[in-house]
């Protein structure tokens, strides 16, 4: 069972799409809240989650305090599973969070989005070639806020992404078969 691990909406179940997504597990989800809230990235943060699935990222980041997220999901099975978990978080902070989903892909959806966001979260689907996450990152960049972190989820076998010129590595983790990059804006 997916669930929202802590925050004002701790517990609560979040639905998953029959087929298609790969959530971001339990402990990998609760290891990467762990280290982002001890830097206090999470509080009052505009969040981004790329190919967002169930939307479990955002989700997390807004029950933990997240001022706003976009959920963005290409899959409309998974788009609408995100939706009906966002108005789950929402409904259960009271009405308080900001959350939008959009069903698009992720590069047109960053070729129109305005930023600045504070944390971006990409996590593809694990057969996406290095050649479009690199794509993507640059996209991804003149979005970005001063002091914005920015994690990419992979496979443990993947190599690490290619980076813009605007963001710089800091970090990688590995749980299991899931590796994180962290980047921030330099």
């Amino acid at each position: 069972m997916t669930r929202i691990i802590a925050g004002r909406a701790g517990s609560l179940p979040l639905d998953v799409p029959d087929a298609g997504t790969r959530p971001t597990s339990d402990r990998v989800r609760e290891a990467l809240f762990s280290a982002l809230e001890s830097t206090d990235a999470v509080r009052d943060a505009r969040v981004l989650d790329l190919y967002a699935g169930t939307g479990a990222l955002g989700l997390e980041a807004i029950s933990r305090g997240a001022a706003s997220a976009d959920l963005v999901e290409k899959a409309p099975r998974a788009a609408a599973v995100a939706r009906k978990n966002a108005d789950r978080v929402t409904r259960a902070l009271g009405g308080a969070a900001a959350v939008r989903v959009h069903r698009a892909s992720v590069d047109a959806f960053l070729r129109t989005a305005t930023g600045p966001f504070d944390l971006v979260f990409i996590d593809p689907p694990y057969d996406l070639t290095d050649d479009a996450l690199a794509t993507t990152l640059a996209l991804v960049a003149p979005l970005v806020g001063e002091d914005a972190d920015v994690i990419v989820e992979r496979a443990k076998r993947s190599t690490a992404p290619v980076l813009p010129d605007r963001l710089a590595p800091t970090r990688s983790r590995t749980y299991g078969d899931t590796t994180l990059w962290w980047s921030s804006t330099t």
